[in-house]
Order: C-alpha cells, then sequence, then structure tokens
C-alpha cells in the first residue's frame, strides 16, 4: 500500500464528497491531504506543488472535467507517472473505455465503500509502485 504520509490530492467540486473521501482515506491511515474544488484548481496545485505523490478526482465538475485533468496529467513529463483514481457516478461502459484510453489507474463507482477505494488503491500501488518480481 502507498506510504501513509503520501500527499493525496482530492479533487471534487462537491466539498461533502472531498470530505467522504478524505475520511475514508484517514480511515486507511493517510493523513496528508491537498483538495480542488475542479481540474483547474487541481492542475494549478499540481504545477506549484511537487511533493503530490496521488489523485483521487471526480469525473463530473466544471471547468475541468476529471478526464480532461487526467489527459493533461498523462501528457506533462513532470506528471505522467502520477498514480491517478476516477471517481464517478458515471458506469457507462464507452465512459470506462474513455478513461483507459486517457490512462486512468483505476475507476471507482460512486457511491463507495472504504473497502472498494482500498482495493482500488491497492491496484493502482500494485501497478505503480511495486516492482515486478
Amino acid at each position: 500500500m502507498f506510504d501513509p504520509a503520501i500527499k493525496i490530492l482530492v479533487i471534487d467540486d462537491m466539498s461533502t464528497m472531498r470530505n467522504l473521501v478524505k475520511k475514508r482515506l484517514k480511515e486507511m491511515g493517510y493523513v496528508n491531504f491537498e483538495e480542488a474544488e475542479d481540474g483547474l484548481k487541481a492542475w494549478a496545485k499540481l504545477n506549484e506543488q511537487t511533493d503530490i505523490g496521488l489523485v483521487v478526482s471526480d469525473w463530473n465538475m466544471p471547468n475541468c472535467t476529471g478526464l480532461e485533468l487526467l489527459k493533461k496529467v498523462r501528457t506533462d513529463s513532470r506528471l505522467k507517472q502520477m498514480p491517478f483514481i476516477l471517481l464517478t457516478a458515471e458506469a457507462e461502459v464507452s465512459q470506462v473505455k474513455q478513461a483507459v484510453l486517457a490512462g486512468v489507474d483505476s475507476y471507482c463507482i460512486k457511491p463507495f465503500t472504504m473497502e472498494s477505494l482500498k482495493s482500488k488503491l491497492e491496484q493502482v500501488y500494485a501497478k505503480r509502485v511495486e516492482k515486478p518480481k
């Protein structure tokens, strides 16, 4: 699993959802968070702060969606390896395909449980951080 001190950028246009995501992450032992209300503000934070190690983003937001942010992250040489999880109420196959093609590490459907989010984090860690044996 990720180091509990990793800085996690939580992005959602609803403060209650950001708080819920942070609560679930805190229950897993994580302690270091940044927040943003949309993809534009998140993009600014990613460019200002070099210590962010993981992004957990809503898909549907004003100004810049989670998918648009993901595409920016994946085309930026400094950020392209950033672990990125999308949270969304959308479960359409076409949207899942869009996210996968854009390079998302994992996709979590709302409403989510702590167990489902933990499982996604474990998958992303195994994919991005653990070294193959």
